[in-house]
């Protein structure tokens, strides 16, 4: 067993970001290569974004704190705290349209 303050990482991670030269920290909750299941708090300074990728699997996006604004293809999607993003198999970025946190968790495909 386990127990993590989501809300003592957000303010963290934060801090980070908005000091990093990129805009962006995070940190691993759970999991990591040699799991399946990954959780992963990142925060980006307003304006910071992750650049388009590959989703390695299943996942989605719970929006802890700030604005951000997920993209995939010709789509996107807003999500504010206490919304869950699904994300769909394919490529897509996520940008702070303010400082933010976000629970990206993972169910990566063997």
């Amino acid at each position: 067993m386990m127990k993590a303050s989501l809300i003592a990482l957000v303010r963290h991670e934060l801090d980070h970001a908005r000091q990093a030269s990129s805009g962006r920290s995070a940190k691993t909750v759970y999991g990591g290569t040699e799991r399946t299941l990954r959780q992963t708090v990142i925060a980006l300074r307003a304006g910071a974004a992750l650049n388009e990728h590959q989703n390695p699997g299943d996942a989605t996006v719970f929006v802890l704190y700030g604005r951000v604004t997920l993209i995939a293809g010709e789509n996107s999607w807003s999500g504010s705290p206490g919304d869950l993003l699904i994300m769909s198999e394919g490529r897509h970025s996520l940008e702070a349209v303010e400082d933010a946190a976000v629970l990206f968790t993972v169910a990566k495909t063997r």
